[in-house]
């Protein structure tokens, strides 16, 4: 059976979210979009290396719930797909970039690359090349929230193609049994890799159905979607903070690139895929904001231009940042 979709009024929680706090999310998720076009144009150029996952359609998960957690009190973990969580944890777009080109200037001074994302200083505990390795962490971080009593939650992001696996089941039932502010979230983009949802779950509905085997409270709701992941994040995390219990959330989105820029995507049709594109979560909250009369045409054309502009010059301070020194080498790898 699908999920009970989680319900919200567009133009009620447009009105709730306000203009200039609307005006900010539009700008983050083009921010994000942005980045991630000029880092695929920059690795189809080879000035990318390794693997470079894109979060191209799925921005309005993230912005969403990033928009409710408290700077430097909540923590957030996820994936290999993560640049926009990085973006929104406040982690400058310059080092970002200079971290996919593998630059002395990067994130983590170059060693990490496109998977591996980081910032103790944001509580952005990485993005994890390993499928569900990340959960038992973002389990850990509920964990010391609740030990140290700092009233802080913690979201981990994570794949539908990552439900399966042990470490998933393992943190869902420590969570619930010790009571810990833990955020699950699925974003469920209908593919791992190149097996269709369907095909590697043997249910429909993700966060419904597994919740109940650890007696969690769950949410659905349409990822595409800014409005409902904004109002859903905030009836959720308000619960978490208030109950000290986990939570499991599936995000039903979708991502309009392969499940890494040298994946083809040729397990589905283009027709789907413009299917999908027909309901892009950035243009979606365009209109919004123009149907509100919130956004003229020639402010969207500047808030645009200067978002590029932003996205080249970070491009340039990468290309124009040093190698890491070969002393580096070591750094950081033995304590």
């Amino acid at each position: 059976m699908p999920a009970q979709l989680f319900q919200a009024d567009p133009v009620a929680v447009r009105n709730e979210i306000g203009k200039e706090r609307l005006i900010a999310l539009w700008r983050q998720m083009l921010t994000i979009r942005r980045f991630e076009e000029r880092a695929e144009l920059a690795y189809k150029a080879k000035q990318i290396a390794g693997f470079l996952h894109l979060y191209i359609g799925q921005e309005a998960v993230a912005t969403g719930w990033y928009a409710h957690l408290n700077p430097g009190v909540d923590a957030s973990v996820t994936s290999y797909r993560c640049h926009a969580q990085a973006i929104l944890s406040g982690v400058g777009v310059d080092e970002l970039m200079a971290e996919l080109y593998g630059k002395a200037t990067g994130n983590v001074k170059g060693k990490g690359g496109s998977m591996h994302f980081f910032s103790k200083e944001k509580k952005m505990l990485g993005g994890h090349g390993i499928v569900g390795g990340q959960i038992p962490v973002g389990t850990g971080a509920a964990l010391s929230a609740k030990y140290l009593k700092t009233g802080g939650v913690s979201i981990t992001f994570f794949g539908d193609g990552a439900t399966p696996q042990g470490t998933f089941h393992e943190s869902l039932n420590m969570a619930s049994l010790w009571g810990l502010p833990a955020i699950y979230m699925i974003e469920n983009n209908q593919y791992g890799m190149g097996t269709a949802c369907h095909r590697s779950n043997a249910v429909e509905s993700l966060a419904e159905a597994k919740a109940v085997g650890y007696g969690m409270k769950s949410y659905t709701f349409d990822g595409l979607d800014l409005f409902s992941s904004w109002k859903c994040a905030q009836e959720a995390i308000a619960y978490v903070r208030r109950e000290s219990k986990p939570i499991l959330v599936e995000a039903k989105t979708y991502r309009y690139r392969g499940h890494s820029v040298s994946d083809a995507g040729l397990y589905r049709s283009k027709e789907e895929v413009e299917r999908y594109k027909e309901l892009d979560p950035i243009g979606r909250v365009q209109k919004a904001l123009q149907d509100a009369g919130w956004l003229s045409d020639a402010e969207v054309e500047a808030i645009e231009e200067e978002v590029r502009e932003r996205i080249a010059a970070c491009a340039r301070f990468a290309e124009e940042s040093p190698e890491p020194a070969l002393s580096e080498l070591s750094t950081h790898v033995y304590a």
